[in-house]
């Protein structure tokens, strides 16, 4: 838009400037621009991570939009926690996908970044994880049988399931970095392996995930 009309670039520019000044908050916008002018269709506060929503706090007590006192308001006790856990590299991850070392994806259940070796049974990671091994147990979903080995591994990964599944409710409570409903992802168990897009990987293998972003 910048480029193919630079005038009408800088009308959203001034508009989402001044809708941020207004509501002193950022802002996520709907907008349509018909024989060339620029309408608004509606407005709201963004959704933001944990990492987001403190810059932005900060950004905006450092305009003098809003007072240092709001700005700790606009940080929610539940998002200080996922700033505590570790996290993958962005450098990392977007070097990985372009060397199509990305396997797959998911929905992010529970945040942290982890690295382990891949085991399948819950029993297998309470094992390896009492010889001081990271480990990150693969399911295709997760039960109540699981629980001991979801307390060792240092990460969740599921194919199935969702943000209120069983493993991501139990990773949440605890701790652990999870990642559900991995469709791509076809875990085999039984035969100690997964297979995700043409690539095979079996129990022992080290694989990193990311649990804030799936």
């Amino acid at each position: 838009m910048a480029v193919e009309n630079p005038e009408m670039h800088r009308q959203l520019v001034e508009t989402c400037d001044a809708l941020e000044r207004h509501y002193r908050d950022a802002q996520d916008i709907e907008f349509t621009v018909e024989r060339g002018k620029l309408y608004v269709l509606q407005t709201r506060a963004a959704k933001r991570s944990a990492r987001a929503a403190v810059k932005m706090a900060v950004d905006m007590a450092e305009e003098s939009l809003i007072t240092r006192e709001e700005a700790l308001l606009r940080v929610e006790p539940g998002q200080i926690s996922q700033l505590l856990f570790p996290r993958i590299n962005a450098e990392a991850k977007e070097q990985a996908q372009q060397d199509g070392r990305l396997l797959g994806m998911g929905l992010g259940a529970s945040p942290g970044g982890v690295t382990g070796s891949v085991t399948f049974t819950a029993d297998a990671a309470v094992s390896l994880e009492s010889k001081g091994l990271a480990v990150i147990l693969v399911r295709p979903e997760t039960t109540a049988d699981d629980i001991h080995g979801m307390i060792a591994a240092a990460g969740l990964l599921t194919s199935r399931g969702g943000a209120t599944s069983h493993a991501a409710v139990v990773a949440r409570g605890i701790g652990k970095p999870c990642v559900t409903g991995a469709e791509s992802v076809n875990v085999y168990p039984a035969e100690g392996y997964f297979q995700c897009g043409g690539v095979t990987v079996k129990a022992g293998d080290e694989i990193s995930m990311d649990g804030a972003t799936g």
